[in-house]
């Protein structure tokens, strides 16, 4: 019999392997709604929905292994960046989906959640005053006026997955809809900023890497409390809280 594996688990939603088969199960059905058709709207690779009965969601499993890990290094090679960087431009390119994602959150509400949690960072001691001040001025160049795409909205290192120098699938689409492409590319590169110039050179047009460089600061201030309430540490080696400190 397959051993059960738990993937992640939190009290938001818990995500479970047995065998091949993931078993996503979330109390938010519309996050699981919003997973099911970006999944079936992405001209990407992407897991094949098994069976659905609330508040469980099954999927198969991808092949390949994931393109790496935040506070690890990726031994993927450039060839399989650039690879993904393609696939991240084929989803942007696609027609946009009808909702609003994770990404897409409105100017006003980022700079709000961004006082917010900058506030909370330096008033409970949880970094220095300097550190948060000096990755707030970076991240203000994230708060532009953007186009939105088809964007995964929690694109994070892995849940890409790749063979060789091709990308299998993408996994974890809960939070796609309208949103920033940067940020797209900025989440799949926290922490993996030697990466950058190949997934670029796959995505193929112009970016602008002061936004993303600024989305990696926004990104971590914003998800540090989060994480640590959620039993994640923001702290460990090369997470976000190194990722603040390298803007330093």
């Amino acid at each position: 019999m397959d051993e059960v594996e738990v993937v992640v688990a939190h009290s938001e939603r818990a995500t479970l392997r047995v065998g091949d088969v993931f078993l996503k199960v979330d109390g938010d059905q519309a996050r699981i709604d919003v997973e099911v058709e970006a999944m079936a709207l992405a001209p990407v690779p992407t897991p094949r929905v098994l069976w659905r009965k609330p508040p469980v969601l099954a999927i198969s499993a991808v092949p390949g292994t994931a393109l790496g890990r935040l506070g690890e290094p990726s031994t993927a090679s450039p060839a399989a960046w650039a690879a993904v960087g393609a696939a991240v431009r084929k989803l942007h390119d696609a027609p946009l989906p009808a909702w609003p994602g994770q990404g897409g959150r409105s100017l006003d509400e980022l700079a709000a959640d961004l006082d917010r949690e900058c506030a909370w960072l330096v008033t409970n001691g949880v970094l220095p005053a300097d550190l948060v001040a000096r990755n707030r001025q970076v991240a203000e160049a994230a708060l532009r006026p953007w186009t939105p795409v088809f964007a995964h909205g929690d694109l994070q290192i892995t849940h890409v997955f790749t063979e060789g120098d091709e990308i299998t699938g993408i996994i974890d689409w809960s939070e796609a809809g309208q949103g920033d492409a940067l940020f797209d590319l900025a989440i799949l590169t926290l922490g993996h900023e030697e990466h950058l110039g190949d997934l670029v050179a796959g995505y193929g047009t112009d970016v602008d890497l002061d936004v993303i460089r600024a989305w990696w600061s926004l990104r971590s201030l914003l998800a540090i409390r989060w994480l640590s309430e959620h039993g994640f540490d923001p702290t460990a080696p090369g997470c976000e809280v190194d990722v603040l400190r390298s803007r330093m």
